[in-house]
């Protein structure tokens, strides 16, 4: 399965499957996650050039390789191979927005959310300060 995984991934790429890996990490991708997803790639800047056709590659490597034992570690390594460090704390963003889409974060979904710290060697205060902002964008009234 892992041939049909692209082995040059657009940093725009690479921001998608965070995404799409944190909707997936519980093993239900809900409505609101797939919403956020879209209007990030629809809204932000830096996905202004993107081929919204690459969003289905993204999301079948992401599944793919969830599939597979060491899959969250292949994950990881495309992205650290593929992402520009000055983007790891905007894909810890979107991941976190993504996590709080739906009102709840799900012990799967922390999980993946302190991998992706570590894998992507965030400073921690920096880390609390995204998620921070994530909380407040996504408090229920």
């Amino acid at each position: 399965m892992t041939e049909q995984i692209p082995h040059s991934l657009t940093p725009q790429d690479c921001l998608v499957a965070i995404m799409i890996a944190v909707s997936a990490s519980d093993e239900n991708i809900r409505t609101a996650e797939l919403v956020k997803i879209e209007g990030a790639v629809n809204n932000l800047p830096i996905f202004a050039n993107y081929d919204l056709d690459r969003m289905n590659v993204m999301a079948q490597t992401v599944f793919d390789l969830f599939g597979e034992e060491e899959g969250l570690d292949a994950l990881f390594g495309l992205i650290r191979d593929n992402l520009p460090t000055h983007l790891f704390e905007t894909a810890y963003a979107l991941a976190c927005d993504v996590a709080a889409a739906d009102g709840t974060l799900q012990e799967t979904e922390l999980r993946l959310l302190e991998e992706i710290r570590y894998e992507l060697d965030l400073d921690r205060l920096h880390a609390a300060a995204i998620e921070r902002g994530a909380r407040a964008r996504h408090l229920a009234g």
